[in-house]
């Protein structure tokens, strides 16, 4: 009866002094990275200059516009669309091509 009582204490034993030796290393409270994500902000865009209704200075604001075009711009008003700057020959293709992005040829509402 003696050696199970001493089998069973020696077991504990054992099996409490092999858990305290083999301890588990202490978890941190470190902060885990985090993915961040940045918000982009929306470039901020000129509204389209509107080929029909805008002044002769706010033409020739316009890469490529200068004066002459301005004015043939004006004097050929109005437009059904932008396209026709170009289809009409009021300004070249490879002008039309860098502005064709910043205009726009509105209707008068009927």
């Amino acid at each position: 009866m003696f050696t199970r009582i001493s089998a069973v204490a020696i077991a504990l034993a054992l099996g409490l002094a092999t858990s305290g030796s083999a301890q588990a290393k202490p978890k941190t409270d470190a902060p885990k990275p985090v993915a961040t994500t940045r918000v982009m902000e929306k470039p901020k865009v000129a509204p389209l200059l509107d080929i029909n209704t805008a002044t002769r200075e706010q033409l020739v604001a316009l890469p490529a516009i200068g004066e002459a075009y301005a004015d043939k711009i004006i004097s050929g008003r109005p437009y059904a669309n932008k396209k026709q700057l170009a289809s009409k020959k009021v300004v070249p293709g490879s002008v039309y091509g860098k502005i064709k992005s910043l205009i726009v040829a509105s209707q008068p509402a009927k």
